[in-house]
């Protein structure tokens, strides 16, 4: 009966990652069009795409690199979005976030961050370690 109930569960969490993609904010659509089609140094990444029991934002699956955007409503959200880096970390990524702004006014800066981030990640992970 657990099986079935975290199979719903996945379910659900697949849907809302659906719609989240087909409703994304100005910032993560100015973002996706530089990540979108290994536009960035050939690595492939996703958007809104389940991991575990939550949804990042932009995930990278080969350097294990997850990219979150945050808005206004994440100021009011400091310890959830604390709980989930912290999951995150312990499943193995890592985490890196960017205010909506950043995207807007500094993409070249951005861009240039999350590079970082990829040439200093861990890659070649075995294979039941590249996906939740």
């Amino acid at each position: 009966m657990e099986e079935r109930q975290a199979t719903q569960f996945e379910k659900t969490i697949k849907q809302a990652a659906r719609g989240l993609r087909k409703d994304q904010t100005p910032a993560e659509k100015f973002l996706w069009k530089s990540l979108r089609l290994k536009q960035l140094d050939g690595f492939k990444f996703r958007r809104q795409q389940a991991v575990g029991r939550f949804i990042a934002d932009f995930i990278c699956f080969e350097k294990r690199l997850i990219i979150e955007l945050d808005g206004a409503v994440h100021l009011s959200r400091k310890d959830r979005d604390s709980e989930r880096d912290y999951y995150l970390k312990e499943s193995g990524y890592t985490v890196i976030r960017f205010l909506n702004d950043e995207i807007e006014q500094n993409i070249e800066g951005v861009l240039n961050k999350i590079r970082k981030n990829l040439s200093e990640a861990v890659p070649d992970l075995p294979r039941k370690w590249t996906r939740e």
